[in-house]
């Protein structure tokens, strides 16, 4: 993998970011939950934190509960997302979810989805039921 590939897989270590980029996530999720509250979910949780990970989002979507990763990269376009969703961080994700529900029971018997946003330059891409659970 490229260097340019490995930033953008994780670019909060890119060092030529720092803690700019904590910063563009911050605002990226901003962005979007504006951009699921305009689409007309609610929001329920925001970095959700498990012993396997985090999550960025969670909300519902009608009667489906949606945790959604969100990705803010101002170098790299959403093709690069392959890297930066890969199987690795999408079981992570997963596994934060069960672990959401687990401690959150009025969720139970509610669909669950998993999305990602991308926030570019100027654009907010909504990929809606982006992976799913593999079993």
């Amino acid at each position: 993998m490229s260097e340019k590939a490995r930033n953008a897989a994780n670019p909060r270590e890119d060092k030529r970011t720092g803690t700019n980029a904590h910063r563009l996530g911050q605002r990226g999720e901003e962005r979007a939950v504006t951009a699921l509250e305009e689409a007309g979910m609610r929001i329920i949780a925001r970095n959700v934190r498990s012993p396997y990970g985090e999550v960025d989002i969670a909300a519902l979507d009608g009667e489906t509960v949606v945790f959604v990763e969100v990705k803010a990269w101002s170098s790299y376009g959403i093709e690069n997302l392959q890297y930066g969703i890969n199987a690795k961080k999408q079981s992570r994700i997963i596994e934060t979810a069960k672990y959401f529900l687990s401690e959150h029971r009025e969720y139970n018997g509610k669909a669950v989805r998993f999305d990602v946003i991308f926030i570019g330059r100027e654009t907010v891409t909504h990929l809606a039921a982006a992976f799913m659970e593999r079993v």
